[in-house]
């Protein structure tokens, strides 16, 4: 049977071939070490989970919600905003609440898109980012995954070289899967490049309070003149391990937010209020939480790269995320990451996500999630050792026999 008119758009899905494997290891009795999906293991804090309880009970919090968000979590990202980046919002006209921001980004893509419109989107990149304008009809133009000077000329001949001229730029810093990072100078260069050429900006910053220097991560609204012409995506998911929540936001530009809001407004009725309640507890409450979290992932970060490298696998050490980045070992360059990754899981029981799976600028890579114990991470290495050192005996017996 023929797919559908937008399934036949998507390419395959590369990880569901590793998630078949993964889970037939499992039903096989391996202990797999799962480090593939950004799917945060620690529990939500108490007092998030509180709310939650106690808001619940009411049942006048069972009926319908409000699509754009009820007014005391706007408010309370507003307020996030102010605190975190000094820029001020208004909850009634700039702030969209959205189930999760994958959500966001799919729906804003429906909001702004007519069929063949071009939209400039990393490579790699976390799959919605193009996907999401894919099924609503763009086309897709690649853009360099990290900020610099090649960024700046590739956007620059996508607008000379592109019909349609593009209609909007996808950003995400810090970066999924690449955990490259951004700084406010970079967000100016591109404020001023697309308020020149009447293009919209669209920032991914879900990973904001996942750093581990001294540098908070910027928003992009921190620029002047970015209201005119950017939205930026936030999401609790990993700033208060709150994935299964599904709680995030759109903020900025009017015009984009009415549209996205619009949208959602025949889509769904916004999550459950409950949940809106215990989010706003979470944006309106200390600090305390986020910075334990932070710490939990630096230490983890930290016990990745040296026992990785200890197994003989050199992996940079990511600014900040909660990924690695990890370039495929040379003496296993050559199977291409899908199925480096498969062999990961069958030989040490280990599970990562194929760069070619974020697109095909990806190949060489693989993303490393830092979603299991530092026990586990050192207990990954040890399996990743022993795969090292038989691949290296193979070696040197294929050599010593002439083959």
């Amino acid at each position: 049977m023929d797919d559908f008119h937008k399934t036949r758009r998507l390419p395959p899905y590369v990880f569901e071939q590793v998630n078949r494997l993964k889970a037939k290891a499992r039903a096989a009795g391996a202990d797999i070490i799962d480090m593939g999906m950004g799917n945060p293991d620690l529990p939500t804090p108490q007092h998030i989970v509180d709310k939650l309880v106690e808001t619940v009970q009411d049942p006048r919090t069972h009926r319908y919600s409000a699509s754009k968000g009820i007014p005391g979590l706007r408010k309370a990202q507003a307020g996030y905003y102010e605190r975190r980046f000094g820029v001020k919002l208004n909850p009634d006209t700039q702030i969209v609440a959205t189930l999760g921001s994958k959500e966001g980004f799919a729906n804003m893509a429906q909001a702004i898109t007519a069929p063949g419109d071009v939209v400039l989107v990393p490579n790699p990149s976390y799959p919605i980012h193009a996907f999401g304008f894919l099924m609503a009809g763009g086309s897709l133009r690649s853009i360099p995954a990290t900020p610099g000077p090649e960024l700046f000329e590739a956007l620059e001949r996508a607008v000379v070289h592109s019909i349609p001229k593009p209609i909007a730029i996808i950003l995400c810093f810090p970066a999924n899967p690449t955990a490259s990072v951004a700084d406010l100078d970079f967000y100016r260069d591109v404020v001023a490049f697309a308020r020149k050429h009447g293009i919209y900006v669209l920032s991914d910053l879900a990973y904001a309070e996942i750093y581990f220097g001294d540098v908070p991560p910027p928003s992009i609204l921190q620029v002047e003149g970015s209201m005119d012409i950017a939205v930026e995506f936030t999401s609790l998911s990993k700033t208060f391990s709150m994935p299964g929540w599904r709680m995030g936001f759109a903020v900025g530009n009017e015009r984009l937010i009415s549209a996205l809001a619009r949208v959602k407004s025949y889509l769904d009725y916004g999550a459950f209020t409950p949940i809106q309640v215990a989010a706003a507890t979470a944006l309106n409450g200390s600090d305390e939480c986020i910075r334990e979290t932070r710490e939990i992932y630096k230490k983890r970060r930290d016990v990745l790269i040296d026992s990785f490298g200890r197994a003989g696998w050199d992996i940079p050490a990511p600014e900040a995320s909660m990924f690695a980045w990890a370039p495929i070992p040379d003496q296993f360059k050559h199977l291409g990451s899908l199925e480096f990754s498969k062999l990961l899981i069958e030989k040490a029981d280990v599970a990562v996500a194929p760069g070619i799976g974020f697109g095909e600028h990806g190949e060489g890579f693989v993303r490393i999630g830092l979603v299991e114990n530092e026990q586990r991470i050192r207990q990954a290495a040890r399996g990743i050792r022993k795969l090292f050192d038989e691949a290296g005996n193979n070696s040197e017996e294929l050599s010593e026999s002439g083959a």
